[in-house]
């Protein structure tokens, strides 16, 4: 388990120390993130006149907001790679019943070369035992 990290961010213009378990870095991001929505919603002129707790709800409103989208978002990529997944096995499957037909067609390919090449030297055979009849008739 990570150590316990101790942080002093400024969130809206007021110090606080934030702890736990993540870098020092984290916890500055979480607080910038923070400073951003407020930053947005203060560049609009009717929410900057909000107060108090109003303007508290409100943002943490925006930010459960932004939190839920994001989790939709997570939840349909999670969903496409888990479709991905199953078309990648599929596709895998299918490679290797193809590599297996290929094998068959192979071995069955073999087996008709060694064939004709039994036939071809059988018609040779024939074709001069009558060709040696044919010369003992003459």
């Amino acid at each position: 388990m990570a150590a316990k990290t101790d942080a002093e961010v400024i969130i809206d213009g007021k110090v606080y120390t934030l702890s736990g378990y993540e870098e020092e870095e984290y916890l500055q991001k979480v607080a910038n993130y923070i400073n951003n929505k407020i930053s947005e919603f203060d560049s609009n002129d009717e929410m900057r006149k909000l107060q108090g707790q109003m303007r508290s709800t409100l943002i943490e409103l925006n930010i459960a907001d932004d939190y839920f989208k994001v989790k939709d978002q997570m939840k349909k990529l999670e969903n496409d790679v888990e479709e991905k997944d199953k078309e990648m096995y599929n596709l895998k499957h299918e490679i290797v019943t193809k590599q297996c037909d290929i094998e068959k067609a192979e071995k069955v390919i073999e087996k008709l070369r060694a064939e004709n090449k039994e036939l071809l030297l059988n018609k040779a055979r024939l074709e001069k035992a009558l060709e040696e009849q044919l010369l003992d008739c003459e």
